[in-house]
């Protein structure tokens, strides 16, 4: 058997194993590197670690470490409760501040999961409490965080971005960026009105109401792959009723707003290397409070850093084989590019609405490679559709995004409330991965 054939077959059993078992996918892929690579590749074990992607392990860790200090000294509850006000009690507006809170946190650099983990509870527990639709107020979190979650500095932004420059393909980060967010807002816009977000329109609250939502989801942090733990936020507001009034804007509070400016800045502006420059950001912010921040490096997403190291090292394996090249081959024998984006974005919904999303990005992304570096279709258009119709699909209660808010709703019967998620994610896994490919991909074949 060729070494090609038993590398695809060595990432079937990868996603297999990590689908049915709770076993990392990254470590599983470490072991296929090590195993595959020297026995049927006849790589040296120096040869398999020249594929470890070093820098985007540093980028991972630099942004969720960044992150978690963020959420500790309140400044993730800062900006939520900033964005609460804006809307001035219209409850219509809610779910929309929810979508783009949601949408500003992955976009600034925390993981999907961590994202919907802490805005979730808050978003539920006011759908509850108002008569808002919990799927239309749930699925508009997730849809936020993945219409964020492709900025320039977040953790798919980068993944996508640092593939495609790999590979030397034509990079467009702000269209990635864009094109999912635009997408999101699209779907999101039409949730808005088919879950009964008409019947909103007028209606005022008190916004007060939702602080107590927001102490009860404070100090919610995850570490990895559908793993959600509590943690102390050190926020000095948590346990106060609704009633209590809002604490003062902290030093530590307005330093780390100016922090995460900074990091934006110089990773876009001046072209810095995003991990050196939030890990940095997040030292400083730390030596500031050192006491408080002691636990921020154990929230570090060690487990998504595993799953993305292990998947692109055994990637370098693969290519190394000349798997990537034999599947680009047999794709292009197909003979037409558009079916075969089509092709390629409904492996990435399928598999992602059981795995995880940032792993089948990237080995979607590199079985496109080889047709897309015959300039018969738009490389851009292709990588956008692939990235949303591999993310969009994380709606599915079998992923992380999706158990989050099924354990977040409150006042529901879960057992009908889990059957809802599962028949929109269904809807969404046979229509969205066809919608992406003809609002990105095909006009680029017009």
């Amino acid at each position: 058997m060729s070494a090609e054939i038993i590398t695809i077959l060595a990432l079937v059993v990868i996603f297999a194993i990590a689908t049915i078992l709770p076993i990392n996918m990254g470590a599983l892929a470490f072991v296929a590197a090590f195993v595959v690579g020297t026995l049927s590749v006849g790589l040296t074990t120096d040869d398999i670690i020249a594929g470890f992607p070093a820098g985007l392990v540093l980028t991972l860790i630099g942004v969720t470490y960044l992150f978690a200090i963020a959420q500790n000294n309140g400044t993730v509850d800062l900006l939520v409760r900033g964005a609460v006000k804006l809307v001035g009690g219209h409850v219509a507006a809610i779910p929309w501040i929810m979508f783009f809170v949601t949408a500003v946190l992955t976009a600034i650099g925390a993981l999907s999961p961590a994202a919907v983990a802490i805005i979730a509870p808050i978003a539920l527990t006011f759908a509850a409490r108002h008569d808002i639709s919990p799927l239309l107020m749930g699925m508009m979190v997730i849809h936020g965080a993945q219409g964020g979650g492709f900025s320039p500095i977040s953790v798919y932004g980068v993944t996508v971005n640092t593939i495609v420059e790999g590979e030397g393909l034509p990079s467009s980060p702000l269209a990635v960026f864009l094109g999912a967010l635009f997408f999101n807002i699209a779907i999101a816009l039409v949730l808005f009105f088919v879950l009964g977000g008409r019947k909103l329109i007028g209606r005022k609250v008190v916004a007060q109401p939702l602080e107590h939502a927001e102490h009860a989801a404070h100090g919610t942090v995850v570490r990895g792959h559908g793993s959600a733990v509590g943690g102390d936020s050190g926020d000095d507001t948590a346990g106060h009723g609704p009633s209590s009034a809002p604490r003062p804007v902290r030093f530590e509070q307005i330093l780390t707003l100016v922090g995460l400016v900074v990091v934006a800045v110089l990773a876009l502006a001046f072209d810095l290397d995003i991990g050196f420059v939030a890990i940095t950001v997040a030292v400083v912010l730390a030596l500031f409070s050192a006491a408080q921040h002691k636990g921020a490096v154990s929230q570090i997403s060690w487990s998504t850093v595993l799953l993305i190291a292990g998947v692109l090292t055994f990637v370098s394996v693969l290519q190394e084989a000349g798997t990537i090249d034999y599947v680009g081959d047999a794709v292009i024998g197909l003979g037409v590019p558009l079916v075969i984006a089509l092709l390629l974005a409904y492996i990435g919904g399928v598999v992602s609405a059981f795995a995880s999303s940032t792993a089948i990005i990237g080995v979607a992304i590199l079985l496109a490679v080889p047709f897309l570096e015959a300039g018969a279709i738009s490389a851009v258009g292709v990588v956008v559709a692939l990235s949303v119709a591999s993310t969009i699909v994380d709606v599915s209660p079998f992923s992380t995004n999706g158990a989050l808010v099924l354990a977040a709703a409150q006042d529901v019967d879960k057992d009908r409330f889990y059957k809802q998620i599962l028949g929109y994610a269904t809807i969404v896994v046979a229509v969205g991965p066809l919608l992406a490919w003809l609002v990105f991909v095909v006009p680029g074949w017009l």
